[in-house]
């Protein structure tokens, strides 16, 4: 208690994720593991599809800015929760704390729209096969990532200054392992209710409206493959998209609860769980589903030596 108070009026306290728990080291250990699984993982994934000329496709472009993004979402967090742990400082000053809100914000809504943008490759390669490479074509791609990154990035940076501009009076302790917006919002000694609405309002652009064109595309994929007369070419395409809507239902599934539904629906306890699925666990189980769900084809990179099933 007495490090907390002699921090600077500015400094915002993490007070950690679960702190009631009981066994705090076992607890980061655990965070660790997944943290180094997931960073493997997607480096590895970005690295054979960088290094494999069998790789370059769009689907697999897709899929490599979809791991950077994880490898960049779970370091925005994780990283600085292990490092409070082990130096007993939970403080972290109104610049990082912004500076993390903005990379999470453009991360999560990045996310959003690339998953919507891999559900239309997957629709246009199953069901307009002929015309897949004129439609999907480098420079169609390349627009993709960069939606992707300049959207999220865009509303992230709107959200932040809006968010960090609110006055902060009275406690400073952010019941959460980071500085996610809902939290840092109680803080706040005015009023939040109405720019919480308009939370809401673009949660409904970023996460709805994604998720039913996800839904759709989905929908018209399942009808072309049930018209499909090659059975080995129904089980490679339903590979591939279920292995996209396991990720999909990993991620929005959290992401609605947290962001769509009247904070009085839910504790800061369950807050914090959801969150660690969305940006601990999901980061770590995405590689692996698209690894084990696709069609097995045993990819070989002499220079690195890996042998690996995608």
């Amino acid at each position: 208690m007495g490090e907390i108070m002699n921090d600077t009026s500015t400094d915002f306290i993490l007070l950690g994720l679960f702190p009631w728990f009981r066994h705090p080291n076992l607890l980061i250990l655990i965070i660790i593991l997944i943290y180094t699984a997931a960073f493997t993982g997607n480096s590895i994934l970005i690295l054979l599809i960088w290094l494999d000329s069998h790789l370059h496709t769009p689907m697999y472009f897709l899929l490599s800015q979809l791991s950077l993004i994880d490898l960049a979402y779970i370091s925005c967090t994780v990283p600085k929760m292990v490092t409070n742990y082990f130096t007993g400082k939970k403080n972290i000053s109104y610049f990082s704390c912004a500076t993390q809100l903005f990379f999470f914000l453009t991360l999560g809504l990045a996310e959003c729209i690339l998953l919507t943008l891999m559900a239309y490759d997957r629709y246009v390669a199953v069901c307009n096969p002929l015309r897949y490479t004129v439609i999907m074509n480098p420079r169609v791609c390349l627009q993709m990532a960069l939606v992707s990154w300049g959207g999220g990035a865009l509303n992230s940076l709107l959200n932040t200054i809006y968010t960090m501009h609110f006055p902060f009076c009275g406690s400073r302790e952010i019941h959460h392992f980071f500085c996610e917006m809902p939290a840092v919002l109680k803080l706040s000694c005015e009023d939040t209710s109405f720019y919480e609405m308009v939370v809401s309002v673009i949660c409904i652009v970023f996460v709805l409206l994604p998720l039913g064109l996800i839904m759709a595309s989905y929908m018209l994929i399942f009808l072309a493959v049930l018209r499909m007369n090659s059975p080995a070419g129904r089980r490679k395409a339903l590979a591939v998209c279920s292995s996209h809507l396991a990720v999909v239902s990993l991620y929005y599934g959290p992401a609605m609860i947290i962001y769509m539904t009247p904070h009085s629906f839910h504790t800061l306890e369950q807050d914090e769980i959801l969150s660690m699925i969305n940006t601990i666990f999901t980061p770590m189980l995405n590689p692996l589903i698209y690894s084990l769900r696709n069609k097995e084809v045993l990819v070989h990179t002499p220079k690195m030596g890996i042998r690996m099933l995608i």
